[in-house]
């Protein structure tokens, strides 16, 4: 009932302003939208699908320490952390190489190496934030008819069951995914290119317990990675050449199983397919700008990696910490919202890290999903390196975690938030 009068009132000509438009209600828009919850700015959130719909997608997520540290910033990791598992280990090993990299909490300081949550867990906890903030206002079924940019103001203009409406903001952020509408119509561009491999992901449930412990396995035609979850699951993520991806999607269940013994072994016993298998294109996208004025790119909408090492996510839930950051100091000193000497902040902070993060995916999958001797044995030879010496393992998974780069900061009980924010 909240939801509905907040629409209705929003309606009204002469309260049809807010501060910022967040268009996409999926995880990095949502965990935007709660950043900002304290901020008192007034927040819309504009989502194509039902609010049911949204939550459905099966699919689960490696979950860095970064981003279980911004989860509890935003008072959200008690609701979230029972529901996921923790990962006891993560053990990275390449093909039949006999020697494998084991990464230990110990090698963070943290409570796990990584965590891995559902799509349903991860929105449900946000939904039910955003639902009972005063300041935050979801309109689900609405669909974004034009963008107008001015001097001082953008106007939305939205069409769902109740007509064609139209909102003014200091601020739209486009959170639309990698096919992003928003940033499409805004004539921003993007570098990037399609790879020759897809990803593959279904549940399963071992015969043996997991242990909390996840797998990534490399192989000449792409990475292969096992996540626990909750209840003796397991995610995979497979990743084949296109048309061998395509082709093993198609099997019957029983062949599908067997590909797939293949490359999980046999340390956890007998699997069973618990979830109809998914294909989606493996790609890399960043976009050439993160804003304009009145616009500012975040999550997929603004980047696109490899599945490899599950970054992607994390990178969208750090933007999202990030923008929140810097429009909360921002209003603090009274400033523009939708500036570019404000959204710049953002630009700098995140392309930059994201670019890093961009180029370790990429050059991982091309050093590992190939059989040109010289590269096997140099990287064998990193292996050895970083299972013998804790200084290299610990880098590499201070970058894997994103605990290498600068941290946001988010406080909701004081609103504390850094000052020095320009770079």
């Amino acid at each position: 009932m909240r939801e509905f009068q907040a629409m209705t009132s929003l309606l009204h000509p002469s309260l049809a302003n807010c501060d910022v438009v967040i268009v996409g209600g999926g995880i990095s828009g949502l965990t935007l939208a709660c950043g900002l919850q304290s901020s008192g700015l007034r927040i819309v959130v504009v989502e194509a699908q039902q609010q049911q719909q949204a939550t459905e997608r099966k699919r689960a997520y490696a979950l860095s320490p970064m981003t279980s540290k911004i989860f509890r910033d935003l008072g959200l990791w008690s609701q979230i952390a029972p529901k996921i598992s923790h990962f006891s280990r993560v053990l990275l090993s390449d093909a039949d190489y006999p020697h494998r990299v084991e990464f230990c909490p110990k090698d963070l300081g943290e409570a796990a190496v990584y965590y891995c949550g559902e799509h349903g867990v991860l929105m449900a906890a946000l939904q039910q934030r955003v639902a009972t903030a005063a300041n935050i206002t979801c309109w689900y079924e609405t669909q974004v008819i034009e963008v107008r940019y001015g001097t001082e103001t953008a106007e939305v203009v939205l069409e769902n069951s109740q007509g064609q409406q139209r909102l003014r903001s200091q601020l739209v952020v486009a959170a639309d995914g990698i096919n992003s509408q928003i940033r499409s119509s805004a004539g921003i561009e993007t570098n990037g290119w399609a790879y020759w491999q897809s990803c593959i992901t279904a549940f399963v449930a071992p015969e043996r317990w997991h242990q909390n412990i996840g797998y990534e396995r490399f192989w000449p035609s792409g990475p292969f990675a096992i996540l626990p979850l909750p209840d003796n699951r397991c995610q995979i993520v497979w990743i084949a050449p296109q048309a061998e991806a395509q082709a093993i999607v198609a099997l019957p269940p029983d062949q599908f199983m067997t590909e797939l013994r293949r490359r999980y072994g046999e340390q956890m016993g007998k699997l069973t397919l618990l979830s109809q298998p998914l294909v989606f294109p493996a790609r890399l996208m960043q976009s050439r700008r993160y804003c304009k004025p009145r616009l500012v790119l975040l999550g997929d909408a603004a980047h696109c990696c490899h599945p490899v090492g599950g970054q992607g996510l994390n990178m969208g839930i750090r933007d999202a910490a990030a923008l929140a950051q810097v429009l909360q100091t921002a209003q603090q000193h009274k400033q523009d919202l939708g500036s570019l000497a404000v959204l710049k902040r953002y630009d700098r902070w995140r392309r930059y890290e994201n670019w890093v993060v961009l180029a370790f995916t990429d050059i991982l999958n091309r050093s590992f999903s190939n059989h040109w001797l010289p590269i096997v044995r140099l990287r064998r030879l990193v292996l050895r390196l970083i299972i013998y010496w804790s200084f290299p393992r610990r880098l590499l998974l201070r970058l894997m975690t994103g605990l290498w780069g600068r941290q946001p900061q988010l406080d909701h009980s004081s609103l504390t938030v850094l000052q020095n924010i320009n770079i």
